[in-house]
């Protein structure tokens, strides 16, 4: 089988290799759609804590090609998305039931090789079956999803509540999507207009354009005022990683309020010590998911359309070159970007027709 191994600083190298064979515990899936996203661009750049050389791909779907016995009774031909986080479950956080940020975590595609091969081996226990009448192209972006709902879970909305998102990428969107489903009223807030334009259709009720040098502006203020019956969010979802980001979080969020931090960078923050605890605030970080990829793939087939609107570009697999440049060049509006694997162009595996034509920034964690 072919397989694309990134050996150096954005270098890849295409290989023939002999497909895995079935293992007692393991399924063999032969991969059909990996979506990228900021992660897998750092780890091509060498710009990542994962040792090159890699396989990369943990955003993935595919067709059961073998398997044993399984309790889940998952079949072969079988269409599944696989979750690529793996933990010990021995750990103080596992045993706390956090596996999220198990102290031995791993991923599948960053830490280990991943799905940008044809067939690849992976724990039985990893596959979700996707829904019928899902797209699998739309079933690879089930992980980035998946990091969106625990976000939001993190941050314990309450329906009815207003709730304010910085950042309208792939995982604000999906988390934005998630919230309107739970009865939330949700802002957003980006610096492109067509970021707030998609955001709209993924169930904002309002949008604010961030202006750099200063955010809100009088009557941004006001709008968010009228929202929140002048006490500010009692929600903010940072997901952009930008510091200013994080600080207008605190600032803007409600006393007694939660501001989750899902967006990550390695630059730091300037926050004063004392509002945090004067408006006593729930700072919390999200990582990762719970075993959240059959709840992304059940929000992703509930919402086809935006799921279809976050894929702006797709590259066939001989031309993953290209779409990292496309990434990291930003020459063009980039959203989700779908690695159509060998097995895809004979699949006949898509639900419905028709190329990504809204736009969506590059974004979010993995």
């Amino acid at each position: 089988m072919l397989t694309a191994r990134t050996v150096a600083r954005e270098t890849i190298s295409y290989e023939d290799m002999a497909e895995p064979v079935l293992e007692q515990g393991r399924a063999l899936v032969r991969v059909h759609h990996v979506t990228l996203c900021g992660t897998d661009l750092h780890i091509w750049e060498d710009d990542y804590p994962a040792e090159l050389p890699v396989v990369q791909g943990h955003e993935f779907s595919g067709v059961v090609e073998a398997i044993g016995y399984n309790a889940a009774g998952i079949r072969v031909g079988d269409r599944v998305a696989v979750s690529p986080m793996t933990y010990c479950g021995t750990c103080r956080p596992c045993l706390q039931g956090r596996f999220n940020v198990c102290r031995n975590i791993s991923c599948i595609g960053c830490y280990s090789d991943g799905a940008l091969v044809e067939v690849i081996s992976v724990p039985v226990d990893k596959l979700c079956p996707v829904p019928e009448g899902l797209a699998l192209e739309l079933a690879a972006m089930a992980e980035p999803a998946s990091i969106a709902m625990q976000a939001v879970n993190r941050g314990r909305p309450a329906a009815g509540e207003t709730v304010l998102v910085l950042g309208s990428g792939p995982i604000g969107l999906l988390a934005t999507l998630y919230l309107t489903d739970l009865g939330v009223d949700v802002v957003c807030a980006d610096t492109e207009v067509d970021r707030l334009e998609l955001a709209r259709d993924f169930g904002a009720v309002d949008t604010l354009l961030v202006d750099p040098a200063g955010f809100p502006d009088a009557e941004q203020a006001a709008r968010l005022g009228r929202l929140t019956d002048g006490y500010g969010p009692g929600l903010v979802l940072e997901a952009t990683g930008a510091p200013s980001s994080l600080e207008n979080a605190i600032r803007l969020v409600a006393s007694a309020g939660r501001i989750v931090q899902v967006g990550i960078s390695a630059r730091s923050a300037t926050v004063s010590m004392k509002d945090i605890p004067f408006k006593e605030l729930d700072l919390l970080g999200s990582r990762n998911s719970l075993n959240l990829i059959p709840d992304g793939l059940a929000l992703l087939a509930h919402h086809p359309d935006q799921a279809r609107a976050l894929m702006t570009h797709r590259f066939g697999f001989a031309d993953l070159q290209q779409a990292y440049e496309l990434m990291r060049n930003r020459t063009e509006k980039v959203g989700k970007v779908l690695i159509e694997m060998p097995a895809a162009g004979t699949s006949g595996d898509r639900a419905s027709a028709g190329a990504a034509a809204a736009f969506a920034p590059v974004g979010g964690p993995a």
